[in-house]
């Protein structure tokens, strides 16, 4: 075709289109399917490079997630075990766990004396099948084992960080002070798992700002690896833009088939990074779950299937953000060469 006759045509298409703000519409987004698959190998790499960035943001989510969800887990676990000497009576466990419950922090108190807390062993021994272990007590006596078996009693808490008012209860308290084991190996338990809280929960804190600090990294290579893809396509209609300016288009006609195709890499994108995201997950999660990391928050939000429809809404919303920004810095500059 002729450059008389593609000036004409163009002349009389944006005419048509200035009087018909939907067919212009139309052809806005016509146009730019047309140039992204003009330029196919450009919009893969920049729908490639925006997918990456969201699975990078959405793993920062989900880890931050799953790490708290395994500290609170613990938490919710974590017990108190306080050993008191041998043969100490049940209305004494009874009376230091009435002291103890007056404490706010107290969730719960259970105690077992002597003899209780052997059958436990003995029932671990059997469940373990330990036949050493359990030939030695036929041997030696159960009498024997219970007359050196301290009672026990187990503190849940609500807050773990929290446990001055017990170990106040614990150390000062006179019918503690008197029923209290003296064997040091059998001191209260207020540090036990303390540390791995305190390592989870510093992972947690790990993967959201590293996570986070990447995921802007990402942001930013995406935005001008998309950036640098529009601006090559300006590059490559430099005279059908130039023309379509000569004939009168506006801005906005010659702008919007560049922000469809970012649109259009920012949908793929969304898309792309919430599949992938979902198969990743559900291949890992049985193994966490089988290092005892809870992903129970996680599962409950994947169970109901409007979760899901959201996650992909939020997904292709932020990629169609960061490729309309890219697409608009790109046309913003380099538009008014034309």
């Amino acid at each position: 075709m002729s450059k008389a006759k593609t000036t004409s045509r163009l002349k009389s298409m944006i005419k048509s289109t200035n009087r018909h703000f939907f067919r212009q519409l139309g052809r806005i987004f016509k146009y730019g399917a047309i140039g992204f698959g003009r330029n196919i190998w450009l919009s893969i790499t920049a729908t490639i490079v925006a997918s990456l960035t969201l699975i990078l943001l959405l793993a920062t989510v989900v880890a931050g997630a799953v790490l708290n969800s395994t500290a609170d887990a613990m938490r919710q676990k974590i017990d108190i075990s306080v050993f008191f000497e041998p043969g100490t009576s049940k209305s004494d466990l009874a009376s230091m766990a009435s002291t103890l419950k007056q404490n706010d922090n107290v969730k719960s108190v259970e105690y077992s004396t002597s003899e209780e807390e052997f059958e436990k062993l003995k029932q671990e021994y059997v469940t373990k099948d330990d036949q050493n272990m359990l030939n030695t007590i036929d041997i030696v006596g159960e009498e024997v084992f219970i007359k050196k078996q301290p009672a026990a009693m187990r503190i849940k808490v609500y807050d773990t960080d929290n446990l001055d008012g017990i170990k106040t209860i614990v150390n000062t308290d006179e019918e503690f002070q008197e029923n209290i084991s003296k064997d040091k190996d059998k001191a209260p338990t207020y540090d036990t798992n303390s540390s791995a809280i305190a390592t989870i929960s510093s992972w947690a804190n790990i993967a959201t700002k590293g996570g986070g600090a990447l995921s802007i990294l990402f942001i930013i290579i995406s935005t001008l690896v998309i950036f640098n893809t529009i601006r090559m396509a300006i590059y490559s209609r430099s005279e059908e833009i130039y023309m379509e300016k000569l004939v009168g288009a506006d801005n906005s006609f010659i702008r919007g088939p560049f922000l469809v195709e970012a649109m259009i890499s920012g949908i793929a994108a969304g898309i792309i990074a919430g599949t992938i995201g979902l198969i990743s997950y559900n291949a890992l999660a049985p193994n966490l779950k089988a290092y005892e990391i809870s992903v129970d928050a996680v599962n409950e939000f994947l169970a109901d299937p409007k979760n899901i429809v959201l996650l992909f809404i939020v997904l292709i919303g932020t990629g169609i953000i960061i490729t309309l920004i890219s697409a608009r810095l790109a046309i913003k500059k380099y538009l008014k060469k034309f």
